[in-house]
């Protein structure tokens, strides 16, 4: 699997309808797999190749031409593709890459036995190459186990709208409904399309797709949005848009408009090879011209010259790291992933390495995205009956705010209080008689219905007030505070992060300004941008990105739709796996099982390190071919020291690359 391959989960973005989006992800997985297999099998082939042409050599005395016949079979089977890179890469105008490099380094060895009195560098040529595709197949597997579990993450279940037509109701493809259409929504269900509700009320889920984590109540007559869940009643939506123009085919289309702007990170043996590759060639260059010219006998000294030169480059063939650097960020990407954090490229620890601002989504990322009671305020009786007497009204209700109340008093169902009369009054809250007494559970609203004084509440969140009947008429027995919980370890993950010297953290967020002012001071947050649309938030990226320190990168964590495009934009864009939406995960780069938060400094320390023994491997290998080098150029070096530059040094470079399996 040749480098450029290392960026196609990003670019074949969201395919525009789910089904076939699925089928394209199958696809390109055998692909994938595929891919490697050829690779093994091209890998062993040549192995057996090589040792029947050295078989050959050693048995029969053959010239030097026919000699390189026969090495040209091993050579040109393994080679082909990264000579064919190498000559793309030439007329595209980008000839320093790694390809090139060792296209010459590897003709520069099948060419030295020509001149006369050098020995044949055949087999080094092959190996070269054999090395060079065994490293790409280290990372190819690394890579693809990653997109592996990223796939079985994807929740594959198609969205379908349920239409009525000719007084049934069939269940089709939401592309397939045209405007003016009536479409049912049962709870539990996605909402396909924008529409209008027609019949029934409902509350929606809608924290996929805005962030805000209260639900939405909706009536007949509201205008309801594409990607949010519809939670209590059955709803018939009378389709305002199709399926091209609805919210989520839009934030579909915002995210592959980001992909465009977000610069490819390269590997970094690709970045290497710009740096290496013109020294080595023009080192070479200068070697085979310069001192013959200087002898003022050219024609007499050049062969002599000519030799050091092609022995030059290929003692100069960066053996050791064509197979330790992939090895190195194998074991990078493997250990993450054992520790629940899957990279889709080695590309991307070289970008995480570097990550210098994080910034954060609120709901679903550092908050849980469910509700809990946070506190009880109690007037007239005490805190205990007054989450009891709620808990009971609450009781039947599916929206979160009873799921929260219920949970804070879970004794309710055996205390044997019986309930009756439960009526809904939408947009102010629930009634019932609890007991013998009628008890009204609501907003502020549902108070001055009921002709009750209320008290408001120093604290941030959802408030939900409760009057009793007294006698005659209401009193007010207090109120509850309601909040998104915030997650255990995000206060312990924004520490982690500024002790590695992320400089900046900030919070983009869809929820209103004093609850995301209180969620950024309790967990210490440099700043935060609140009462977001997803647009809002790319805008707020774009300018972050534009403001970051030079040589540092942007980190985006998220996990819901509206996250998607902001994560496609991103230098690398983390997702958090296990509650997020597919668009979070399929756009981000880095996915997080598990949705903690403090995961992510620990995603930036694995690249840190895999990245610092990628470059020990380069200064030692280096280091040891430059000496090797020297002593050519005085005439010191042996054939052997040679040959101990490359395997010895390959070998510890090995070695020390299998240090990044541990994690």
């Amino acid at each position: 699997m040749s480098h450029h391959h290392d960026c196609h989960c990003s670019e074949h973005q969201h395919e525009h309808h789910h089904h076939e989006h699925h089928h394209e992800h199958h696809h390109e997985h055998h692909h994938e797999h595929g891919g490697l297999k050829v690779k093994l099998v091209q890998i062993i082939a040549t192995a057996v190749l090589l040792v029947c042409a050295v078989i050959i050599e050693k048995k029969y005395e053959l010239a030097t031409w026919q000699l390189l016949c026969i090495y040209l079979v091993p050579y040109l089977f393994i080679g082909y593709e990264t000579l064919k890179e190498a000559a793309e890469g030439i007329m595209h105008g980008d000839a320093f890459n790694e390809h090139f490099l060792m296209s010459v380094a590897t003709i520069g060895a099948l060419l030295i036995g020509f001149l006369p009195g050098a020995e044949t560098q055949f087999p080094e040529a092959v190996f070269v190459m054999l090395f060079f595709q065994i490293g790409e197949l280290f990372e190819g597997y690394a890579e693809g186990k990653s997109r592996d579990s990223i796939a079985h993450l994807m929740d594959i279940r198609p969205d379908v709208a349920n239409v009525e037509r000719e007084g049934t109701t069939v269940s089709i493809s939401p592309d397939q409904v045209g405007i003016g259409e009536t479409i049912v929504i049962k709870p539990g269900e996605k909402i396909p399309l924008d529409g209008v509700v027609t019949t029934g009320s409902s509350a929606l889920n809608t924290v996929a797709l805005t962030g805000e984590s209260l639900p939405r109540n909706v009536n007949v007559g509201d205008e309801v949005i594409s990607g949010c869940v519809n939670l209590s009643g059955v709803i018939k939506v009378r389709t305002t848009k199709n399926f091209g123009e609805s919210t989520v085919s839009k934030i579909i289309q915002l995210v592959e408009n980001a992909n465009e702007h977000k610069s490819k990170s390269e590997t970094f043996i690709t970045k290497f090879a710009r740096v290496y590759t013109p020294i080595v060639v023009l080192a070479a260059l200068a070697l085979a011209v310069i001192p013959p010219l200087l002898s003022g006998h050219f024609a007499h000294t050049f062969p002599v010259w000519l030799y050091r030169s092609l022995m030059f480059l290929v003692v100069s063939c960066p053996c050791a790291l064509v197979i330790s650097i992939p090895l190195s960020f194998f074991g990078g990407i493997g250990g993450a992933s054992r520790k629940g954090i899957l990279v889709k490229g080695s590309n991307y620890m070289d970008v995480l390495a570097k990550v210098g601002t994080v910034v954060f989504d609120k709901t679903g990322t550092l908050t849980h995205g469910q509700f809990a009671v946070e506190a009880v305020h109690p007037d007239l009786i005490d805190e205990h009956e007054l989450l009891h007497l709620a808990a009971h009204v609450e009781h039947f209700s599916n929206h979160p705010i009873g799921a929260a109340l219920r949970d804070a008093f879970p004794d309710e169902a055996t205390d044997g209080c019986e309930v009756k009369d439960v009526k809904e009054i939408a947009g102010q809250g629930i009634s019932a008689i609890v007991g013998k007494q009628l008890v009204c559970v609501g907003n502020t609203k549902m108070m001055d219905t009921m002709g009750v004084k209320w008290r408001d509440c120093s604290h941030h969140g959802t408030i939900i007030h409760v009057c009793l009947q007294k006698g005659e008429g209401m009193v007010y027995a207090g109120h509850i505070i309601i909040n998104d919980k915030i997650k255990e370890d995000s206060a312990e993950a924004i520490a982690q992060l500024h002790e590695l010297g992320v400089n900046e953290t900030v919070m983009l967020t869809g929820d209103r300004q004093e609850v995301a002012e209180d969620v950024a001071g309790k967990l210490n947050i440099s700043r935060y941008f609140a009462e977001l649309l997803p647009t809002d938030k790319v805008n707020h990226v774009e300018q972050l990105l534009a403001d970051k320190p030079e040589g540092k990168t942007l980190a985006f964590v998220g996990d819901g739709i509206n996250d998607a495009p902001v994560l496609a934009r991103a230098d690398v864009g983390i997702a958090m796996g296990g509650l997020g939406s597919d668009a979070a995960i399929e756009a981000a780069d880095v996915v997080l099982m598990d949705d903690k938060p403090s995961k992510i400094a620990l995603a930036i320390s694995i690249a840190r390190r895999t990245i610092r023994i990628a470059k020990e491997n380069v200064v030692f290998a280096i280091g040891v071919k430059i000496a090797v080098l020297i002593l050519a150029a005085f005439g010191l070096a042996t054939m052997w020291m040679a040959v101990f530059a490359d395997v010895g040094v390959t070998v510890l470079a090995v070695l020390n690359a299998m240090r990044t399996l541990r994690g």
